[in-house]
């Protein structure tokens, strides 16, 4: 594990050690909201791959449709993930998140206007905007809210929400149509006035530390014990002259296809391959994302372990990332596999990979960045994750109307990790702190 020890003299957080653990509670609560803000966030894009098997027989769409419909919402969260991690620079999360929720649920709401692949092309773009400020937003609050020696564990549990979302879905979505026999547009009606609760919530609630009522000052100490660089703005350029950014980018680009794939395509997959519909493939996509919930936190865990025993914060990312990938390997063989819960079991193992992985890959910008310049370099990264999803959902489109089969993309999955962590440590050896010559406020 030498190859990933930090080059640079990084200092230890003596500072943050000088400060006792506070009594209170105020940031796990915030921590909560940001959690069921990204459990609506994943409900809201996946209740169309559940539908898809019965939309595909009501209106005769093909994979290649279907692919263009996933391909441009990325294509758009990227662009959105672009624009909202500039703003939310520059207007903090609290109004961030409401602008971003806000435009989604419209989108949301929209789907069921339409029923042809082109039509949810279209009408998905407010979601696809509005979704791409999810974690821009969140880790925004989380570097507001969080030390260096817990943000970690904070974006892995709001991270899960990921999974939580991915495991509500197919259970909710199947008790609205085939329980309730509902027509399939309400799935969307329900779930989307769950937002309308949230945003409530959240614009009562969050406030920056500086600014809650009911902080106490010894969590305010905790929180601004290490200091921050808040004054300030940095423009895309200026964050893009630093090789961490790069390979922040680099990261998202590799390893968030291989999320959105399974995300949008596994009902797909458990449909063809093993002949489960909307009626019985719950079962295994709740196994799936319950392993990918232990990963998220297991991985956040380990690396704020291994901070807590004085390790550099470089180290510790990568030897969690390092422990991740070793994890998505056998997904390889997923395709190939004998039986449904072989299959759900290497998946699950990828996707708990994925979730650890990539809770330790969001750190970097709260790690190495100032305040001022994180959504800057969050909204780079997405999109370059979006470009990397949009070119897998085409290929694996185009894949399975031609050859159809899933085996290449599997085998792409379980090797991407190991080569997203060695670009990553090739562009980012020595994970010291950047500094950024700011832009002038307007």
């Amino acid at each position: 594990m030498t190859a990933f020890t930090d080059q640079a003299a990084e200092a230890p957080e003596t500072v943050a050690h000088a400060v006792p653990r506070p009594r209170g509670r105020i940031r796990w609560a915030i921590c909560a909201l940001l959690f069921a803000a990204v459990v609506l966030s994943y409900i809201d894009r996946l209740v169309l791959g559940v539908l898809k098997p019965q939309l595909t027989a009501l209106y005769g769409w093909t994979n290649t449709g279907y692919g263009d419909i996933t391909g441009y919402f990325q294509v758009f969260y990227g662009i959105g993930f672009l624009l909202f991690g500039w703003a939310i620079d520059r207007i903090g999360p609290r109004l961030g998140y409401l602008l971003a929720m806000g435009s989604w649920t419209l989108g949301h709401f929209a789907q069921i206007l339409v029923t042809s692949t082109t039509g949810f092309v279209i009408a998905r773009i407010p979601l696809a905007f509005g979704e791409a400020g999810t974690y821009p937003s969140a880790l925004a609050a989380a570097s507001q809210w969080f030390p260096q020696k817990e943000r970690a564990l904070a974006i892995g549990i709001f991270n899960a929400g990921a999974n939580v979302g991915a495991i509500i879905t197919p259970l909710l979505v199947s008790f609205i149509v085939t329980g309730l026999l509902f027509d399939w547009r309400w799935a969307f009606i329900i779930t989307g006035a769950f937002n309308l609760v949230w945003l409530a919530i959240w614009w009562r609630v969050y406030r920056a530390p500086a600014d809650h009522r009911r902080i106490t000052p010894e969590e305010r100490a905790w929180i601004e014990a290490e200091p921050a660089e808040t004054s300030g703005r940095a423009g895309f350029l200026a964050v893009l002259r630093h090789r961490a950014a790069w390979a922040y980018m680099a990261g998202r680009f590799l390893i968030d296809p291989v999320w959105w794939t399974f995300l949008f395509w596994l009902p797909d997959f458990f449909h063809t391959r093993y002949g489960y519909d909307l009626k019985s493939f719950g079962p295994p996509l709740v196994a799936i994302y319950i392993l990918a919930d232990f990963g998220a936190i297991a991985g956040g865990w380990y690396s704020s372990h291994l901070l807590k025993r004085g390790m550099f914060a470089g180290t510790a990312r990568k030897r969690a990332m390092f422990a991740c990938a070793l994890f998505a390997v056998p997904v390889m063989f997923a395709a190939q596999a004998s039986n449904i819960w072989i299959a759900v079991t290497l998946i699950g193992l990828a996707c708990a990979a994925h979730q650890g992985f990539s809770t330790n890959l969001f750190a970097l910008p709260g790690d190495q960045f100032p305040r001022f310049a994180q959504g800057t370099l969050i909204g780079l990264g997405g999109f370059a994750g979006a470009v990397g999803g949009f070119i897998a959902s085409k290929s694996l489109g185009l894949l399975l109307d031609r050859v159809g089969s899933y085996q290449p993309f599997f085998i792409a999955c379980g090797l991407a990790y190991l080569l997203a962590l060695l670009v990553f440590h090739l562009l980012n050896p020595r994970y010291h702190s950047v500094r950024i010559t700011t832009e002038a406020k307007a």
